[in-house]
């Protein structure tokens, strides 16, 4: 129970208010940007209000930065193979111009 109301009765106050709630059957819900974010075994909710559709979502949160776009920028500019861009990139906690400078210097 949710501050003292179950969720039966919370379902019938927010259904009088026009909010529609909907379960989302998910295996994962992937979050793209500058870092990527996963959520397993994710609860999903569509919450419906006044037309303005938005997602709660819950779950076991696995998250890492995209290296795609810097390592292939370092291997443009130095030749290097991927693993030498990753490797770089990481050593300098993903400074590009460091990294490029580290391995135009080897």
């Amino acid at each position: 129970m949710l501050g003292g109301i179950d969720p039966k009765q919370m379902s019938s106050i927010m259904k009088k208010m026009g909010i529609k709630t909907e379960e989302i059957e998910a295996e994962e819900v992937v979050i793209k940007g500058k870092r990527t974010i996963v959520i397993k075994e994710p609860k999903v909710t569509q919450i419906d209000m006044q037309g303005q559709k938005t997602f709660q979502i819950a779950g076991r949160i696995e998250e890492s930065e995209e290296k795609g776009n810097d390592a292939d920028l370092v291997m443009e500019q130095t030749g290097a193979t991927r693993e030498e861009a990753e490797r770089a990139l990481e050593e300098t906690k993903g400074d590009i111009a460091e990294a490029i400078l580290r391995l135009k210097k080897d």
